[in-house]
């Protein structure tokens, strides 16, 4: 009893730095940010911030470039989560199917999630601008056009081109985590299936995805709060152009917060969002239990 009370001191004693860097860096200012969003907290009120309740919430959610915001990362998630997941699911099993060259096409296809955020919006900006790459091949190479597009002067145009871009950077993520799981998957059930006659789609249906679905899971949820967390490819491809028709929420709170000095309206803006994550994420977990189950 002595030894193990020893020990539970020496592991409470090599978790207590952790535990204190988590509870100063991440407990704490979401306590704080919580309490910050029912203060009226701008550049004019640091020293004396005055309580106004839930009017914080009421101004997000009666605000119309909130409202603009809120759609354009509804549908940024909704167009790019599924396809980033059936082309990495695409991906891996054709790499799981071949016999030679795997690392080469496993490493060509990771290549884009580890290039900088910033560097790859910038060559995507570059790429589809009025005077960019794009219309210089389309107008001037080819001779499709005769004037330039302008990619990124339009609201859905922008947003496409971000799509875009979340799409081509979260392909070869999938691929390494539904490739694992592909893996993982006894052969011995592909054989029996072969053996009752089934064909490639219906060995996919009844015997992959049965086998992957945990990590279908896994991919769905944690590309559904990226998709929500998106910020760096739309502020430096359209930054919110034109008249705050691309923003996202996550660049109007950047916006509200440093650029007007509503540090209240995005406080309050945060905890929506997360609430929000929250609910999808228990209804995706109940979705797919409920596709278990049946």
């Amino acid at each position: 009893m002595k030894l193990k009370g020893k020990s539970r001191i020496q592991i409470g004693l090599l978790l207590l730095p952790g535990l204190l860097i988590f509870c100063i860096f991440t407990v704490y200012p979401i306590i704080r940010l919580f309490w910050m969003s029912f203060f009226k907290w701008d550049f004019g009120s640091f020293l004396n911030q005055e309580f106004i309740g839930l009017s914080n919430y009421r101004s997000v959610l009666t605000d119309p470039y909130f409202q603009t915001s809120f759609v354009n990362t509804i549908v940024y998630t909704l167009v790019t989560v599924p396809a980033q997941m059936i082309l990495g699911l695409l991906v891996a099993i054709l790499i799981n199917s071949i016999t030679r060259f795997k690392i080469g096409f496993r490493v060509a296809y990771y290549l884009p999630v580890i290039t900088s955020w910033v560097i790859a919006s910038l060559v995507f900006k570059y790429v589809f601008n009025t005077e960019g790459l794009l219309n210089y091949f389309l107008t001037g190479v080819i001779h499709v056009t005769g004037a330039n597009i302008h990619w990124l002067d339009s609201r859905w145009g922008g947003m496409t081109i971000a799509m875009l871009l979340g799409i081509w950077k979260g392909i070869g993520w999938n691929m390494v985590v539904f490739l694992a799981a592909l893996q993982a998957v006894p052969q011995e059930l592909y054989e029996s299936a072969s053996l009752d006659g089934a064909g490639a789609f219906q060995k996919f249906r009844y015997v992959t995805l049965p086998g992957i679905r945990g990590t279908v899971l896994f991919a769905l949820v944690m590309l559904t709060i990226g998709g929500f967390n998106v910020y760096t490819s739309t502020k430096l491809i359209t930054d919110g152009k034109p008249g705050h028709a691309t923003e996202v929420v996550l660049t109007w709170m950047y916006y509200k917060a440093f650029s007007t000095g509503k540090f209240g309206y995005s406080a309050a803006l945060s905890f929506i969002i997360a609430f929000i994550l929250g609910i999808l994420a228990v209804l995706e977990f109940r979705l797919m239990q409920n596709k278990e189950q049946s």
